[in-house]
């Protein structure tokens, strides 16, 4: 059996194809993303704006045809802060159903949190260590601590980095007090994250989705490319002095700096210095001491539900 997961974000559309074998094992046959931007123009006013609306529609055309050339079994689709967050999102999903009758699952923060954990579990080892596992996306940042035991706490804040671009609408290059701004605000609104790794004392930092896999590719480009043993694996240990230095060069980058930065793809170049902000002040706030990428999210997360329940 195959199946064919498209999970619409705020930033990009991703696909993911999966042969299914008798014994529920699955291996990952293809992987290809489209760059949307549904939360561009609007999302801090709740509406997916017209321009928006139609790059969604041409990914989701795009991202069918690939699935009917792999011939897949069913497709699952879930929409997630881009769309649940809007007034229009339902419209949006109404217009995919008529014009594909793609059936699309809006799901909520704390689903989205779930999902994550299923996929990062799969990527990397749990040990009775709490970790805090970090996705960033374009309308809402998940925040989960999980050990092997389980998923412990987990949170969706509102503090997409689509949404902070809009908010902030920061110089090129950034400026040091359009950071200070940026950090105040992350921090007046993680007060419930602080409480949670009061309670259950972490060091390290998992991050997953599109701006911890650009971590990872600018890191490598940088110390001499991909070593093809890397390239196979679903997790990677990010040198926390290597990403310092990076974090480094993306705050001081103009946005045609970014854009010939090896490993960085062209749909993140906008985004990817507030990602980095974020990811740097959360480092520095909770004292992490290691950092690891996941190559798995919620696509993979929702896999491991569909055959697993």
């Amino acid at each position: 059996m195959r199946l064919a997961i498209i999970d619409m974000g705020t930033n990009t559309f991703n696909l993911l194809i999966a042969e299914v074998s008798e014994n529920n094992n699955y291996e990952i046959i293809h992987k290809d993303k489209a760059g949307v931007k549904l939360g561009k123009g609007g999302i801090n006013h709740k509406v997916i704006t017209p321009e928006a609306f139609n790059r969604g529609i041409s990914a989701i055309e795009k991202h069918l045809e690939t699935i009917k050339n792999y011939s897949c079994d069913k497709i699952y689709a879930t929409a997630t802060s881009g769309v649940r967050s809007t007034e229009n999102g339902k419209e949006f999903v109404d217009t995919l159903k008529e014009k594909f009758d793609l059936n699309v699952k809006i799901i909520s923060g704390n689903e989205e949190a779930e999902l994550i954990y299923r996929g990062v579990k799969q990527a990397v080892h749990f040990n009775n260590e709490n970790v805090l596992i970090l996705d960033i996306g374009g309308g809402s940042n998940e925040f989960i601590i999980a050990n092997n035991s389980g998923l412990l706490w987990k949170h969706s804040f509102q503090l997409g980095i689509a949404r902070l671009l809009d908010m902030f609408n920061p110089s090129d290059p950034i400026t040091l007090d359009e950071i200070k701004n940026v950090e105040f605000f992350i921090d007046t609104n993680l007060t419930s994250l602080y409480e949670a790794v009061k309670e259950y004392k972490l060091h390290k930092l998992i991050g997953c989705s599109g701006t911890f896999d650009s971590f990872r590719e600018m890191i490598l480009a940088k110390n001499g490319g991909i070593p093809e043993e890397v390239k196979k694996k679903d997790s990677y240990p990010i040198n926390i002095k290597d990403y310092e230095q990076l974090h480094i060069d993306l705050i001081k980058s103009t946005l045609e700096e970014r854009k010939k930065m090896e490993g960085l793809e062209l749909v993140r170049v906008e985004m990817i210095v507030l990602a980095s902000i974020f990811v740097n002040f959360i480092i520095r706030k909770l004292n992490i001491k290691s950092l690891t990428q996941s190559a798995f999210a919620i696509k993979e997360g929702l896999v491991d539900k569909i055959l697993n329940g």
